[in-house]
């Protein structure tokens, strides 16, 4: 089976998880996601499967939108409740503090990852030296915050809407904006509601998806590979060049458009790949085509 399913992440599974309940489910070991979620995180984790894993480094790099709760006077060493409380402290800050607070990080930041963090320094990955109790400098990574919207104040714990960049660390967001409130700051609870396009009121929790299997519906959940670069000009190349196409060649076709890449099918409707169009012809990317 080749395709995207859009997967509800429930809470108490990692991303390998998932994967490893759907090779179980469908039956097939050709799997992967596109993103990785804590364990304590839920929401929308799109997996790609057979030839569709050919995408996963394509799409990953998408931007996000999380539902977060920030919890103010109280910080740990993972910088989520998962962690051992370092510090806590009194929350004396108004609902304008905090609003204020999260202005400040709106736009493109330099963001220190977290010590509980699968990056690595010295070929070692952060969340190893961590267990072993070393804290090493990170270096801080750009990141985007394109909006914070507050959707509710019960403080000391605040409930944001964040939409942000690929390669950023919510939690460590929560714990900047504690840490400029004066009173530290942890994450409570995350629910990622988007990502690669996908939405969290389209996801399928893995019960739903066996339950589907098992009534023969699948098909009706797995999204074709080219629903992802429905951005790109589309372009049906004639059956003169179906040799070149399939040998992944070179189509000799000139587009004048300046659109540089393009959405690329043969003669009978089939998904062939993305090329680059390079004006005298379209030179293939990557290639997803079954023959």
């Amino acid at each position: 089976m080749n395709g995207i399913i859009n997967i509800y992440k429930e809470k108490g599974y990692t991303s390998h998880d998932v994967v490893a309940r759907l090779r179980g489910i469908l039956g097939q070991k050709k799997i992967g996601h596109t993103g990785t979620l804590d364990p304590d995180a839920e929401g929308v984790l799109p997996v790609c499967l057979g030839k569709a894993t050919k995408l996963c480094d394509m799409i990953e790099n998408t931007d996000k939108e999380y539902r977060v709760t920030l919890l103010l006077g109280v910080e740990t060493d993972t910088e989520d409740l998962t962690g051992t409380i370092q510090k806590t402290a009194d929350v004396t800050c108004t609902e304008e503090d905090v609003y204020k607070a999260t202005r400040k990080y709106i736009g493109k930041i330099a963001q220190i990852p977290p010590m509980y963090s699968a990056l690595k320094v010295n070929g070692k990955k952060l969340y190893q030296l961590a267990r072993e109790g070393k804290v090493v400098e990170r270096k801080p990574r750009q990141i985007t915050i394109y909006d914070i919207q507050i959707l509710s104040y019960h403080l000391p714990e605040v409930t944001m809407l964040v939409r942000c960049s690929k390669g950023t660390y919510i939690r460590s967001l929560c714990r900047d904006i504690g840490s400029d409130l004066g009173c530290g700051g942890c994450m409570k609870t995350l629910l990622r509601t988007e990502a690669c396009g996908f939405l969290i009121k389209d996801a399928h929790r893995l019960d739903e998806i066996e339950r589907k299997r098992d009534s023969k519906e699948l098909n009706d959940i797995v999204m074709q590979m080219d629903v992802m670069f429905q951005h790109y000009l589309s372009v049906t190349v004639p059956s003169d060049f179906n040799k070149l196409l399939y040998n992944g060649n070179a189509i000799p076709i000139k587009l004048e458009t300046a659109k540089e890449k393009i959405r690329v099918y043969d003669d009978k409707g089939h998904f062939i790949g993305i090329y680059e169009n390079q004006r005298e012809r379209l030179k293939p990317i990557k290639l997803f085509f079954d023959m």
